[in-house]
């Protein structure tokens, strides 16, 4: 995997409304790393539009705290989305049996 550049963190943008840093990406998107990715461990952001990766310098002491109920938030949000997709499926299942 080749970098495009290293980046200091203090150099990116964050959003504490989505939790994600942002930098300018020469293809005219952005660069992004979420506050829960950086925790991790994680130091590669990537951009959505393009195949560039920059290298994210920084020292965990100086992150924002992550919310208590972040990965709640998450985790919910993830088994809602499975059970509706799960019940769209028996639905298609059901329409496709009484045919």
């Amino acid at each position: 995997m080749s970098i495009y550049e290293e980046i200091e963190i203090e150099d990116m943008t964050y959003d504490p409304n989505e939790y994600v840093y942002y930098y300018p990406c020469p293809c005219g998107d952005k660069f992004r790393i979420t506050l829960e990715e950086l925790w991790d461990g994680e130091d590669i952001a990537k951009c959505p539009s393009c195949t560039l990766r920059i290298m994210v310098i920084y020292e965990e002491e100086d992150l924002p705290e992550l919310p208590e109920d972040f990965d709640d938030d998450d985790e919910e949000e993830e088994k809602e989305a499975e059970d509706n997709q799960q019940t769209e499926l028996e639905s298609s299942v059901q329409e496709i049996a009484v045919s």
